[in-house]
C-alpha cells in the first residue's frame, strides 16, 4: 500500500503535509484517522492507517508477558502510541514527545514499507543510508535464510 521516499517539511507546530499518494490512501482507507508511534530498533516514526495499527496492538497484546523484552516492547510501542486524525488540509500533527524521540525537526523524510510509513529526520535518514549501504550490511544479506528465494 505505502511505497516510494518523500521529502516533507515539518511546520514549527509539528504539522506534517503528507504527499497526496499517501493521504489518499490514507483517506480512502481509515478518513484520516491514523497512529504514530515510535520504532524499537531505529530512531524513526512508525504511522500506521488506525485498523492496521489495531492488528499490530493485538498481536503486542497477545504476547505473553513473563519475559521482560516482551513487556519492553508493550510499553514502547503501545505507551507511544498516539491517535491523530488528519486535518482538512491533509497535515498530520506529531506530538512533542514522539518529535523528541525521532529528532524531527523542519526536514523530514518518509519512506513507505507496505502497511505503514517511516517518519524519519532527514540528517538521521542520510546517516542510516549510509550504514545501511555498507559492506557489512550487504554481506549479511548472504548469510540470512529469510532472503532464500527472492528474487529482485
Amino acid at each position: 500500500m505505502f511505497r516510494g521516499i518523500s521529502s516533507v517539511n515539518m511546520d514549527a507546530k509539528g504539522r506534517l503535509a503528507l504527499p497526496t499518494r499517501y493521504r489518499d490512501t490514507l483517506l480512502s482507507r481509515c478518513a484520516g484517522h491514523i497512529v504514530i508511534t515510535i520504532d524499537v530498533r531505529e530512531r524513526c516514526l512508525l504511522l500506521y492507517p488506525l485498523q492496521d495499527w489495531e492488528a499490530v496492538q493485538a498481536q503486542l497484546e497477545a504476547m505473553a508477558n513473563m519475559r521482560s523484552s516482551a513487556r519492553v516492547v508493550q510499553r514502547m510501542l503501545i505507551g507511544h502510541a498516539s491517535d491523530v486524525e488528519l486535518d482538512a488540509n491533509g497535515r498530520a500533527l506529531v506530538p512533542p514527545m514522539l518529535r523528541e524521540f525521532a529528532g524531527l525537526t523542519k526536514k523530514t523524510v518518509l519512506s513507505g514499507q507496505g502497511n505503514k510509513i517511516e517518519i524519519w529526520s532527514e540528517s538521521l535518514w542520510h546517516e542510516g543510508m549510509s550504514t545501511w549501504r555498507s559492506a557489512d550490511v550487504i554481506s549479511a544479506l548472504d548469510e540470512g535464510d529469510e532472503f532464500d528465494g527472492l528474487s529482485i
